[in-house]
């Protein structure tokens, strides 16, 4: 069993049976992030300061 997850969306993780399947899975999962699929969504950002 391969677990992952995006270090910008730290909560959010995802698992496979193989290496190929975790990808594939988490290519699923970002796309669901980004687009908006999944409400209420935490990130993780830079912020710098001058």
């Amino acid at each position: 069993m391969w677990l992952g997850y995006f270090e910008q969306f730290p909560d959010y993780l995802t698992q496979g049976e193989s290496l190929s399947n975790l990808e594939e899975n988490l290519r699923d999962l970002y796309r669901d992030l980004t687009i908006g699929e999944i409400p209420g969504i935490r990130s993780i950002a830079e912020l710098a300061v001058e």
